[in-house]
């Protein structure tokens, strides 16, 4: 199954992707950064799950990484902060994490961002990368004003062209899954899609009324129901 070609009903439904990574890599007494944390939810639970795990957020949007602070938690620490210049010396963690965010870097900075996650990473360590595919039916909504394809694809082109060089990493295990996701109502789904804290869409009064029109047949009783397909690629660092 490549990324281009998929179909999501047939992905087995991952709803915890902790699960995914703790059958992957060691977690407990494990030093890890995650780049680009967001809301930081899974890195909140990993500490909590695994003894002695310590975990580095960095973020590089300022208003997600001031609600982070405002809620610390112990072993996790939060810094402003971006993939391409990682504030951290050589070989400081057993682990690093992206997820859905490499494709946030810059197009201009993919390159440099995973050779400064080679270069924070101890030899022997992991690097972990879940990343959306282009596809599905919450895709096909969010695509009317944000078409991320060409940055999805630079993403992975990205870690390929990491590989290829032979020079820090080596390819491990890759996976995907489908990744449910719920929305409320069209209120829920227009303030955490169209108008997040990291990017401006531009939305317009008329692109509005044309999500919101795509987005409605999906409401049932419940909300709307949708699954996110994704990919999981583990590197592994040489040295």
């Amino acid at each position: 199954m490549t990324t281009a070609s998929f179909d999501p009903d047939q992905l087995p439904t991952l709803r915890d992707e902790l699960d995914l990574l703790a059958d992957l890599v060691p977690l407990a007494e494990q030093r890890i950064i995650e780049l680009g944390c967001g809301n930081a939810r899974l890195a909140r639970s990993l500490v909590q799950r695994y003894a002695g795990a310590q975990l580095v957020g960095l973020e590089v949007d300022e208003v997600q990484h001031a609600k982070n602070v405002a809620h610390p938690q112990q072993r996790l620490v939060f810094m402003a902060g971006s993939a391409e210049a990682v504030p951290f010396p050589d070989a400081s963690f057993d682990g690093a994490l992206m997820l859905k965010s490499l494709h946030h870097v810059p197009l201009d900075g993919m390159d440099a961002a995973l050779n400064e996650v080679a270069r924070v990473v101890k030899p022997g360590g992991w690097f972990y990368v879940s990343e959306p595919i282009f596809g599905g039916a919450l895709n096909e909504i969010v695509r009317l004003y944000n078409d991320e394809n060409t940055v999805r694809r630079a993403a992975q082109a990205a870690l390929d062209r990491a590989l290829a060089a032979g020079t820090h990493w080596a390819a491990g295990a890759e996976r995907r899954f489908a990744q449910p996701a719920h929305f409320q109502d069209w209120a829920e789904f227009e303030q955490r899609m169209l108008y997040p804290s990291f990017a401006d869409h531009h939305i317009t009064p008329a692109m509005v009324e044309r999500v919101r029109a795509a987005f409605l047949p999906h409401m049932t009783a419940d909300g709307a129901h949708f699954v996110r397909p994704m990919h999981v690629r583990l590197l592994r660092r040489q040295g």
